[in-house]
């Protein structure tokens, strides 16, 4: 119940819902309940016992008091008044009018409560997205290792669909109708306490059954919430490689792996729906043989000589008790549904209680200038046992470029990662003018810097919000950047300029086009230090040209750190540092690294700067 409880704190203050919706809730429960007492007036009336001499004839208006037998007796007393003055007709006509009253008024306040709380459910649901979105941008890439994407996305849509539509749906259903059944109970003991008695022995019984079934249904709901994470990963990755199933004639291979994990997420989803189904006919039933054995244990009563209970009564008696089911029903159903959202709300939960390892120390310091030097002292790092870095050091002066080269696998990107505090070295530090960076705010030190990745970036927006990408730049200055990425020309060719949109990941552009974009959004920073995953590696020749003579530009008296690939983008770096497995195998300039006949030298004969 704690997940549960803690959904609640995503609607505060809840006293705003929770106050209206019980104060609508009540006065519908009792206009509701209105509409059935006022039939035993009727019934009486139709049984000639209404005007017959007895304990409901009334010669004086009963005294207040605030309880159920005060509001029946001066019903009565104005009941019995009318027939005396106006005949049996007008009084039968004046319980119409209040019944047709009754339900008027009953639907109405139903009508607000839902209301209320179908905007508590939105307000739940909205506030649960926020909170995962951000999480999900706030938490440290190195979470994003290990887990699937599909199983993100599914906790994001699926499982909070879920919770909408079992926890809070059925939170209405909690909330309202013990109330409707405690009404209805107070009304019953009333016209007969012994029968009434009887019920309640019997009920128990029924509810014994209905937890039963309710127990066994969260070991299935979380197995059926975690087989849909499973199945949005498959979909997930079977539509991101497209080009590469159909490349390798895959596609049939590729569809019977998603069948296979489809027909295990359904099998899941029909033992669960199985439990669940079978609380409402059970409860149903149960409540039916409840019903019967009242009818059975009331007759006799009525039959017993001097018996209190009368006819009309019973007949009452019998129909407000059938209300009692249906909500009984309603709230064994609900408890089905809501071991459902419990197991999808235990889901987000374990997104949301993620640590966040990568965050501002609370004596943070705020820094806005790059001076004199960046320094690497003695950097480790690993993913789990495997070890990527290790005691990396180097130094970057200010306005120096720095190559990093060297084998796949050597840790170039891992160690590039580091500098803006995507992740934090296991051991060592990384300093920025004799600040570790870690005693810096996070976004001044991703202020310093301007970021260019081997993959094109992009998102489903126009071309000038891509530049631009949530920060205060004039559309002149966006197309000042353009210009030096030489991406202005193609921009301008395009149907609405500036403002077409580039689709998903950018798909409407070619590969070189969307790189430059992405040297425009970072030329437009104008930062001081410069990050570039060969920057240029996506372009044709000529706009290379281009780029790299813009690039060279923007460099000067800047410090660019350059994962490099080819000859003629790092051997004029005032310093190249050669990675392999983690170490640094060499560094210095291209002509000490030449001389010194060692692994750069190997590397520039075979041509194989990869990543």
């Amino acid at each position: 119940m704690k997940t549960f409880f803690r959904l609640f704190a995503f609607a505060t203050p809840v006293q705003k819902f929770a106050i209206p919706f019980f104060f609508t809730s009540i006065l519908g429960i009792i206009f509701g309940l209105l509409n059935f007492t006022l039939l035993m007036p009727v019934f009486e009336l139709l049984f000639n016992q209404a005007n017959d001499p007895g304990s409901k004839t009334l010669t004086a208006t009963p005294v207040f008091k605030l309880s159920l037998s005060y509001f029946k007796d001066i019903f009565y007393y104005y009941f019995q008044t009318i027939i005396n003055s106006s005949g049996k007709v007008e009084a039968l006509k004046m319980v119409s009018i209040a019944i047709v009253i009754s339900v008027i008024l009953s639907n109405l306040f139903k009508y607000l409560s839902a209301r209320v709380i179908e905007n508590f459910r939105l307000m739940i649901v909205t506030r649960i997205r926020s909170s995962i979105f951000k999480k999900l941008t706030n938490i440290d890439i190195q979470f994003f290792n290990s887990q699937r994407k599909g199983d993100l996305i599914s906790r994001f849509m699926t499982d909070v669909v879920t919770i909408q539509d079992s926890i809070i749906r059925s939170l209405q259903v909690i909330l309202r109708e013990p109330i409707a059944i405690i009404l209805n109970f107070a009304v019953l003991f009333t016209i007969s306490a012994k029968l009434t008695l009887f019920a309640l022995i019997l009920i128990p019984v029924s509810g014994l059954m209905i937890t039963f079934i309710v127990k066994r249904l969260k070991k299935h709901a979380t197995a059926a919430q975690e087989s849909l994470g499973v199945l949005v990963s498959s979909i997930e990755e079977g539509i991101s490689g497209v080009k590469i199933v159909k490349s390798f004639n895959a596609e049939h291979f590729i569809q019977e792996k998603f069948n296979s994990v489809n027909m295990w997420a359904s099998k899941i989803h029909r033992r669960l729906a199985r439990r669940v189904l079978l609380a409402a006919p059970v409860s149903e039933m149960m409540g039916v043989i409840t019903v019967a054995a009242l009818l059975f244990y009331g007759g006799t009563l009525i039959l017993e000589e001097g018996s209190d209970l009368q006819g009309a009564e019973f007949i009452v008696y019998i129909i407000i008790f059938s209300q009692i089911i249906n909500p009984a029903k309603a709230i064994s159903e609900a408890f089905g549904n809501i071991s459902q959202g419990i197991s999808a709300g235990e889901r987000v939960f374990q997104l949301l209680d993620a640590p966040e390892n990568i965050t501002d120390k609370t004596n943070a310091v705020s820094k806005n200038s790059f001076d004199e030097l960046i320094e690497v002292k003695n950097v480790s790092f690993s993913y789990g046992p495997k070890e990527v870095l290790s005691s990396v050091n180097f130094k970057i002066r200010k306005g120096h470029t720095v190559a990093l080269v060297g084998p796949s696998g050597g840790g170039k990107t891992t160690l590039m990662d580091l500098f803006p505090r995507f992740m934090d070295p296991n051991e060592g530090e990384i300093s920025i003018d004799g600040i570790n960076i870690r005693d810096i705010y996070m976004k001044d030190v991703r202020s310093l810097m301007g970021i260019v990745n081997q993959e094109s970036i992009l998102f489903n927006d126009t071309i000038l919000n891509n530049i631009a990408f949530g920060r205060n730049f004039s559309t002149e200055q966006v197309i000042e950047a353009a210009k030096i990425a030489n991406a202005h020309e193609f921009i301008s060719n395009t149907g609405e300029g500036y403002q077409t949109n580039i689709g998903d990941r950018g798909m409407k552009l070619s590969g070189g086009q969307k790189q430059r974009i992405c040297i425009a959004r970072a030329v437009l920073a104008n930062p001081p230090i410069l990050l570039l995953d060969e920057a240029t590696s996506a372009l044709d020749t000529e706009s290379e040209k281009v780029v790299q003579n813009a690039l060279k530009q923007l460099m000067k008296n800047r410090t660019s750190i350059v994962i490099a690939h080819r000859l003629s983008t790092i051997q004029e770096a005032d310093l190249i540092i050669v990675l392999e497995s983690g170490k640094i195998a060499e560094q210095g300039t291209h002509n000490e690294l030449i001389r010194a006949d060692g692994l750069y030298k190997r590397l520039i004969e075979m041509q194989t700067f990869n990543e």
